[in-house]
């Protein structure tokens, strides 16, 4: 995913060039840097001013988040809600949802910071994570076991409630091609609702897999892959993903289960044998896992098997003997990388650590490789302990906004806030720090982009919601 020497293809090679001529349209010939494939490559990770025209817009955009600051305070007066859990901006950027703590929703216009609507009995306790189905139907899951599905053009009742989870719901997920919902939590199972025959009275569910310790619960944007965090530490990947297809227990083979470590490390360990890790998977007891347990599905010609199972423990600095609960979980929105937030278990320290995919099949089935190497990393304020802060991507990806102590931090993977494809370093590096903004009286605990506009929303435990915008 590096640069290779020489010109970009597609760019402007010098004064005066002159035109070449190929019969053979796969040899461009030695006057075109890379070849037809390098252009073709280039065009994939959008490096051409043609095919992506935002690059040309980047340098006012960074200018833009480089004045940033604290703009106006979107709490209430009452304060009834309690500490604030989750931020979601619906796809449009028109509503800025609020997940609280006393069973509240809040809604708001994120331009005018006015308050639009409180659903005040929006679950039976605290309100965990908030998620856009379109610009109008969202969904919130709760303490409660709960899923409720609300309609903005109709705000006094539920579209449905949705049962069918033993404990806390955590998170919610959603595939845009399959109108499936997606959710996960504390009993351990991910669920998926088909939207697609939803009635007052709920959706059709199936429980699609199981684990211990469960935390979090992301899709890749391509909905390819799924990742699942746990307290234990450990990163469950499920490749090739089927959501149509249910997972029993020994129903998907592991095809890679090791620790993530450095470039070197991934490299020297293929000529090793496989090196099996203790799961928070539930085989036939709390053993590690073995491939001889594990049933093999058929394969895909010329592909692996179907939600293929991969379990790594994520390298987190300073976290080598002790073990680490991984809190978040986030991902790039081009899908090339997932986010943690890892704090360890002695609760003393908290990291943000961002993982590049490394994508291909291994090359025997049991080769140990991994899919993910830290790339960056940034050790955080480590405040509010026993409380979750979750982080999230720029729209672009470029940017990181990390709950730190009393307020945010923009954080860049170089000073320049470069495409991560474009500074990927051989060794983990330290994330820059390209801003701090600090505006609540209390710990933060979620921190959201806008998905249209410059802006930037953080939540706080004592309950405030405050707006970021440029100020020149």
């Amino acid at each position: 995913m590096s640069n290779g020497p020489g010109p970009e293809p597609g760019l402007d090679p010098g004064p005066n060039p002159e035109p070449a001529h190929h019969s053979d349209p796969a040899d461009p010939g030695p006057g075109a840097s890379g070849g037809l494939f390098a252009w073709l490559r280039g065009r994939c990770l959008g490096r051409g001013a043609a095919v992506d025209p935002a690059r040309d817009t980047f340098d006012a955009m960074t200018g833009l988040y480089g004045a940033i600051q604290p703009a106006d305070s979107v709490s209430l007066s009452t304060r009834t809600h309690g500490a604030v859990f989750n931020l979601e901006y619906s796809p449009d950027g028109s509503v800025l949802t609020v997940a609280c703590e006393q069973t509240e929703v809040l809604l708001f216009d994120p331009i005018s910071s006015k308050h639009i609507k409180t659903l005040s009995e929006a679950h039976e306790d605290c309100v965990n994570n908030i998620r856009f189905l379109d610009n109008r139907l969202f969904a919130t899951c709760s303490d409660d076991t709960t899923i409720a599905l609300w309609d903005l053009r109709k705000l006094n009742t539920k579209v449905c409630t949705l049962h069918g989870h033993t404990s806390w719901v955590k998170n919610i997920e959603y595939d845009t091609n399959t109108r499936l919902l997606v959710t996960s939590g504390f009993d351990g199972n991910v669920i998926i609702w088909d939207t697609n025959r939803c009635t007052e009275d709920g959706c059709p569910h199936k429980k699609f897999f199981h684990t211990r310790f469960l935390m979090r619960m992301r899709l890749t944007p391509d909905c390819s892959k799924m990742l699942i965090s746990t307290s234990s530490g450990y990163l469950l990947i499920l490749h090739d993903l089927d959501l149509n297809k249910s997972l029993e227990v020994g129903s998907y083979p592991i095809l890679r289960a090791r620790r993530t470590t450095s470039s070197s490390d991934i490299t020297s360990s293929g000529s090793s044998g496989p090196r099996a890790v203790g799961s928070p998977c539930h085989q036939n007891n709390s053993g590690p896992l073995s491939e001889k347990t594990l049933s093999r599905p058929s394969q895909r010609e010329g592909g692996s098997p179907r939600n293929s199972l991969e379990v790594l423990t994520p390298e987190v600095p300073g976290e080598r003997d002790r073990g680490n609960c991984i809190t978040s979980l986030q991902l790039h929105p081009k899908g090339w990388a997932t986010l943690l937030r890892c704090s360890s278990n002695t609760d003393d320290q908290e990291w943000t650590c961002v993982y590049e995919f490394q994508e291909g099949a291994p090359v025997r089935p049991v080769s140990p490789r991994c899919s993910l190497r830290l790339t960056h990393c940034i050790e955080e304020a480590n405040v509010g302990r026993g409380y979750i802060k979750e982080l999230c991507f720029s729209p672009d990806g470029r940017m990181i906004s990390s709950p730190h102590g009393f307020g945010i931090r923009l954080l860049g993977f170089d000073a320049h806030c470069s495409e991560l494809v474009d500074c990927l370093p051989r060794e983990a590096s330290p994330l820059r720090e390209i801003r701090s903004l600090y505006s609540h009286n209390d710990v933060v605990l979620t921190t959201k982009f806008s998905p249209t506009h410059c802006q930037i929303a953080s939540g706080c435990l004592s309950g405030r919601v405050s707006l970021y915008q440029p100020k020149f």
